[in-house]
């Protein structure tokens, strides 16, 4: 079992490490966008953050949409409409700040960002071993989208996108309750 939680943990902690290198490296021209009555320009962590959102967000629906297609319960598949609604949220925020939409025409199962792509591999490979893992595959991307959702509150002072990922946050959590209780029933 120790395996397996390490196999499911080490991808998604370099993942979320990451986070910052990305954002460094996409600097570009600044965006501007509404905050209460005047107009504020994006930073670009602020902007490479909300890329990795809008791809965390896809890889939690596509690897859910994976899992129920391949073991048939009822929690992936309403996690996944879910799941689809925050990555709209967060194409509303992309949209309004001018920013380019990293998931624009992507299939299920395809990212722009490698390191999701491989997680996504990772995560469907390790789930499809078991029930109890695709579920403790859930919980793992909870757990890394409820980080780095914390980590994009606290890196803004924009009121709008502070809003929309507490959202997602509440979102996450209880998502991270459901697959928790899954998980109990399982073991």
């Amino acid at each position: 079992m120790n395996s397996k939680k390490t196999l499911i943990w080490l991808p998604l902690l370099l993942l979320s490490m990451s986070i910052g290198n990305l954002a460094l490296g996409q600097a570009g021209s600044p965006q501007r966008g509404r905050k209460g009555t005047g107009l504020v320009p994006l930073t670009d962590v602020e902007k490479a953050t909300m890329t990795h959102m809008r791809e965390e967000e896809k890889l939690a629906r596509d690897v859910y949409i994976k899992m129920y297609e391949f073991w048939g319960e009822a929690i992936f598949s309403n996690i996944s409409v879910s799941e689809q609604r925050h990555m709209d949220a967060v194409l509303q925020l992309l949209v309004r700040y001018g920013v380019s939409d990293p998931a624009s025409g992507n299939a299920v199962g395809v990212f722009s960002d490698p390191g999701l792509q491989k997680l996504y591999t990772d995560l469907v490979n390790q789930g499809e071993l078991s029930l109890l893992d695709a579920c403790l595959v859930g919980r793992a991307i909870e757990e890394l989208d409820i980080a780095d959702l914390l980590k994009a509150i606290d890196e803004t002072d924009k009121t709008d996108l502070e809003m929309v990922y507490s959202h997602l946050l509440d979102g996450s959590y209880n998502h991270l309750r459901a697959f928790n209780f899954h998980i109990e029933n399982l073991q």
